[in-house]
């Protein structure tokens, strides 16, 4: 079992790792000085894209793409409102980009190819510069070449801290993601057409931080913000907590790393590929107590990693605050404009390109598939926003299969569904279920074109994907 370090020696013991090197040197006071430092060191972290051997099976090496060699790649920490810097190399022999998922950031920041960058080409680096205006729980990825990248590795967790931190006494972030191995820890075909054209090929070893049912050791009595990422490519996972011993107390307390108005009681809550769910989470007092969190099917609880009560150091306050809430503009709902998507199949045989390889295209957004861009040559949008304008959205998924449907550069609103009760909250993915509709609402107020699509990496290439213009 691991201990899980308090929250603030974690965040001193991270920004010590992972800063650049330069800046733990003290500045001087000379103005001169500090401007020549700033302008010479004015990185937070480095992040290098290349091949690495990961443990992802014990004793077993998978040839693995991961940021700086390793798997959990290492967790981005920012403060609410402040400006973050990230250098990024790649080291990778194919183009590479970050996108720094659910952060309503400036577009040219936004790390998809063509539409607000350059691809970063191999030995290339490009500086990524931007201010995080919400508090929470979000990751980064990149978004081209998307299938093989992000499937070997290449996801992380961006941790927004409130500029007064809650006083929760333990933290513990738990990034889930599946892997397609095979029994000796190599690659099995990461897409298999006949599943992209389903729900989404998956994987055959599932993780929580790059192991295998860890066990984690906490202080009895303890309050802790268990944040859960769903990195994975294609799989939703139904998230529940299990006492061996007693009930436990257990809320939900944001969504996509937006806080919820009120926290609710954990039963179950499902997060799709891209999704987020923080929980508050207070421990018994008791030592020795199993708390499981478990992907629920029906009856049975898949165990994903186990929390164990232990004698506490020192005295937990068992402080459950509830989260202040995010600057996002309230939409005017009566006076919204309306607008409607509908994802569906598309039933046509895939073209073969003129090398003979086939092109899939399975999926459809208002009858349109996904025609990829290159430079000069950027489809048009699916829609157009007027900048400041409240609008209603209706997604309409018209095939068996659930989608989660992110919008890059927005939160919005998720208000009502035709097939199950749920919350108003806000968010920027919404899983829909299988022939369900669901209305979002949001205010259109950061300019840019933002990528529109299904978070299930396969749908997504193979035409579940388009983009807004916002102006």
């Amino acid at each position: 079992m691991t201990k899980q370090m308090k929250r603030r020696q974690f965040l001193q013991l991270t920004a010590a790792a992972l800063v650049a090197p330069q800046f733990l040197v003290a500045c001087s006071h000379d103005n001169h000085d500090e401007k020549i430092h700033y302008e010479i060191h004015a990185f937070d972290y480095e992040l290098n894209a290349g091949e690495a051997a990961l443990e992802l099976l014990n004793n077993r090496f998978t040839p693995g793409l991961a940021y700086n060699g390793q798997f959990p790649a290492p967790v981005i920490r920012a403060v609410q409102g402040k400006r973050l810097r990230i250098r990024f190399t790649n080291h990778l022999s194919q183009p590479s980009t970050i996108h720094w998922h659910g952060i309503r950031n400036d577009n040219a920041m936004d790390g998809v190819p063509w539409l607000t960058q350059k691809p970063v080409m191999p030995g290339e680096t490009f500086v990524y510069d931007f201010v995080c205006p919400d508090a929470g729980t979000f990751w980064y990825h990149p978004h081209i070449h998307s299938i093989e990248q992000m499937s070997k590795g290449m996801v992380g967790a961006l941790i927004v801290d409130e500029p007064e931190v809650p006083a929760f006494d333990q933290e513990l972030i738990l990034s889930l993601k599946d892997w397609r191995l095979d029994e000796n820890g190599q690659f099995l075909p990461l897409s298999i057409p006949r599943e992209a054209f389903r729900a989404g090929t998956l994987g055959t070893v599932n993780t929580v931080n790059g192991k295998v049912a860890p066990e984690y050791t906490l202080p009895a009595g303890s309050s802790v913000r268990v944040r859960l990422l769903n990195l994975d490519n294609t799989r939703a996972y139904n998230i529940a907590f299990k006492s061996d011993r007693q009930p436990i107390i257990a809320n939900v307390i944001a969504i996509d790393g937006s806080p919820v108005a009120e926290p609710w009681p954990l039963d179950a809550h499902a997060i799709g590929a891209g999704q987020r769910l923080d929980v508050a989470l207070l421990l018994p007092d008791e030592q020795e107590v199993k708390i499981t969190v478990a992907d629920r099917k029906g009856r049975f609880h898949v165990p994903l990693c186990h929390i164990h009560t232990a004698v506490a150091d020192q005295q937990s306050k068992g402080l459950m605050p509830v989260l202040p809430a995010n600057p996002v503009k309230k939409p005017d709902l009566e006076n919204a404009e309306k607008m409607r998507f509908v994802f569906e199949w598309q039933g046509a045989l895939s073209p073969t390109l003129a090398n003979g390889e086939l092109q899939h295209d399975f999926w459809l957004i208002n009858r349109r598939g996904w025609e990829g861009m290159s430079e000069g040559n950027i489809p048009e949008p699916l829609a157009v926003m007027r900048r400041g304008k409240s609008y209603i959205v209706e997604l309409k998924n018209n095939t068996p299969h659930q989608h989660p449907i992110h919008m890059h550069g927005e939160i919005f609103t998720v208000l009502d569904s035709d097939k199950k009760a749920l919350r108003v909250h806000q968010a920027d993915t919404v899983l829909l279920d299988k022939y369900e509709t669901v209305h979002i609402a949001l205010v259109a107020d950061n300019p840019g074109r933002w990528m529109f699509h299904c978070h299930v990496i396969e749908h997504m290439k193979t035409g579940l994907m388009g983009y807004i213009t916002i102006a």
